[in-house]
């Protein structure tokens, strides 16, 4: 289970070195894709192919799920250089807004990759709702 908050910085060729913590669990091959809520999602190799099976059950019939679809699988496959670095694609570093400095988060069985502005609005929010998500939980005994 990835979880975990660390900042680092990409560089100008896009590199953005993933934290040694994470990538023991992650292993040399990982997939970085377009992720919710503006962010990169990263997956390992194994989460990467239980995640692209459920979506390629998705009805082809409906647009919002082809919609989601090439969201998903328009990401790219990176490997780990040898000072844990991967390269972000420009169209992916465009979409979650991520200029200099990032946040990487572990969430379960996924990495999020986030532009630093975009994390500190989230954290702002997520903060502020902290006790309604806690009402909201209490069935779960959270």
């Amino acid at each position: 289970m990835l979880s975990g908050e660390y900042e680092h910085v990409v560089d100008a060729k896009g590199r953005l070195t993933i934290p040694a913590k994470f990538r023991l669990e992650l292993g040399e091959e990982i997939f970085v894709t377009r992720g919710l809520d503006g962010c990169l999602f990263v997956y390992p190799q194994e989460a990467w192919r239980a995640l692209v099976e459920k979506v390629a059950s998705l009805p082809l019939a409906k647009r919002d799920a082809r919609l989601f679809s090439r969201m998903i699988r328009s990401g790219v496959e990176c490997k780990l250089d040898r000072y844990g670095r991967i390269l972000l694609p420009a169209p992916l570093r465009k979409h979650a807004a991520i200029e200099g400095k990032a946040v990487i988060v572990g969430v379960d069985s996924r990495l999020e990759i986030w532009s630093k502005e975009r994390w500190l609005k989230l954290t702002a929010e997520m903060e502020k709702k902290s006790s309604q998500f806690a009402e909201q939980l209490e069935g779960l005994r959270v």
